[in-house]
């Protein structure tokens, strides 16, 4: 999972701004709409927080929401208008870089990938399944039709947690 220059640029410019607020932040998608543009930031209670069993309030969104607008306003990175959301990343959050997944091993994942995987007339470019493990460079899946993989994360183009309401339930 690369981030584009932009989302890099508009990530080392907003991270300082989120932990001012004593939050994390998960991740950062900026998606260009002709005129007006769209910044969404996800962030998460910190580590220490979260073993209270506290998330991310609304009163947390909206600290960030202002911190960072102040932020833009100094460092304008973004041409023309744009609409700024802040949130948590949810139950079935993105992964933004490959270390997000680690605590997530066991728990399904769906990944869009940049090559196709697979053999034959079985060749996809979507997958999901069980996290087994992961390495240095790959992770290792097991798809719900059984079928084992292993992917480079250079060919993950996207990554999703899959909400399972029996896992949130059992931890």
């Amino acid at each position: 999972m690369k981030l584009s220059t932009k989302v890099a640029e508009l990530t080392s410019i907003i991270e300082p701004a989120v932990a001012a607020c004593d939050v994390a932040l998960w991740g950062v998608e900026f998606v260009p709409q002709g005129r007006r543009s769209l910044l969404r930031i996800y962030i998460e209670a910190l580590p220490e927080v979260q073993a209270q069993d506290k998330q991310v309030t609304i009163e947390n969104c909206a600290a960030v929401n202002h911190q960072v607008s102040g932020i833009l306003e100094v460092h304008d990175p973004i041409a023309g208008e744009y609409i700024l959301e802040v949130s948590s990343p949810g139950f079935d959050r993105a992964f933004f870089r490959d270390a997000q997944m680690r605590d997530y091993i066991g728990e399904t994942i769906s990944l869009r990938l940049i090559s196709a995987i697979g053999s034959g007339d079985k060749k996809r470019r979507k997958a999901t399944g069980k996290l087994d493990s992961m390495g240095e460079t790959s992770l290792q899946l097991t798809a719900t039709d059984g079928e084992k993989f292993e992917i480079d994360f250079s060919n993950i183009d996207k990554a999703n947690l899959i909400f399972e309401e029996a896992t949130f339930i059992n931890q």
